[in-house]
């Protein structure tokens, strides 16, 4: 193992880095993305406060990667490998950043997941991981009998699907938007926005532009029926979205919902419908009834997972 390494968790919103000394995690520090033009100016700023030499990095991003190259899919910044070794002298692995938190997954405990129904886990079979946040991120970790696979994805920009009149045309008003109305365009934190605009646009009504922490802190309280609808909607989405990625991978392993959102909704997302939205598929219901479904309350488990890439 490399004794001292630089790790990043790089997302549309928050930019985190820590440093991995001999096994151990150090403290993370969090830039806020929007405050520098590029990737390499926040990175400047925290190896200058960390004052060490520091020459391997290993870096999650939450975007595809392309020949050790990413660019943020919600966010201007591009994160290169080249770059950083000729800027910094740093040898970096770029990662994407639902790879990272599906390596993660064997090493959570019990009291890093909260459950919200289904059965029992099928050890030896594939679990899914996918996460509201800026974005809405998707992998699979498969067992493999040398090391773990990671299938990582796209699958946030799949099409979202209604299951009613309503939603469809809350679906029909973000086509109208964006020109595809995507998994992300509903279920991420501009996801709640769009909704909370379309349920108004649906119903005729005129709105402000609250943000999704506003809107998220009215449902939880229910003083605004917009907002609450939005919430219970976006739940609603999530669950059909996370029932299709379990039948899309096999998850008999478990489908784990990872982000920053989840965590901060628990309560609401148990009473909502997203586990039965998750189990409703028809012929196949008793086979979603069986995956158990949980969040990651960890506050850093991508950094578990590029911790695991050490070696």
């Amino acid at each position: 193992m490399v004794k001292r390494v630089l790790l990043g968790d790089i997302g549309a919103t928050n930019a985190r880095f820590a440093l991995a000394s001999n096994g151990a995690l150090g403290e993370v520090r969090s830039f806020e993305v929007a405050e520098y033009p590029r990737f390499i100016d926040a990175l400047a700023i925290f190896l200058e406060e960390v004052s060490s030499s520091i020459t391997h990095a290993v870096i999650a991003v939450a975007g595809p990667v392309v020949e050790q190259r990413a660019k943020l899919t919600n966010q201007a910044w591009t994160i290169d490998a080249d770059e950083l070794e000729s800027t910094f002298g740093l040898r970096a692995r770029i990662i994407n950043d639902f790879q990272a938190v599906a390596l993660s997954l064997p090493l959570l405990r019990s009291e890093d997941l909260v459950g919200i129904g289904g059965g029992k886990i099928e050890e030896g079979t594939p679990k899914a991981v996918l996460g509201p946040g800026t974005g809405l991120g998707v992998a699979c970790l498969a067992n493999s009998s040398r090391e773990p696979v990671i299938i990582t994805s796209e699958g946030g920009h799949a099409t979202l699907a209604g299951t009613c009149e309503r939603e469809d045309r809350i679906i029909q008003y973000l086509r109208g938007k964006f020109g595809h109305a995507s998994a992300e365009r509903a279920i991420s934190g501009g996801g709640l926005e769009n909704l909370y605009q379309a349920i108004a646009a649906v119903d005729g009504l005129t709105v402000g532009s609250p943000s999704a922490a506003e809107i998220t802190s009215h449902a939880l309280t229910r003083d605004c029926e917009i907002a609450y609808e939005a919430l219970h909607t976006f739940c609603a989405f999530l669950g059909s979205f996370a029932g299709n990625v379990a039948l899309t991978f096999g998850a008999k392993g478990g489908v784990y919902i990872a982000g920053g959102i989840s965590p901060r909704i628990l309560k609401f997302l148990a009473r909502s419908e997203f586990r039965g939205r998750f189990e409703s598929k028809g012929r196949f219901r008793s086979y979603l009834e069986s995956v158990p479904s949980y969040v990651i309350v960890h506050p850093a488990a991508a950094f578990l997972g590029l911790q695991s890439l050490l070696d």
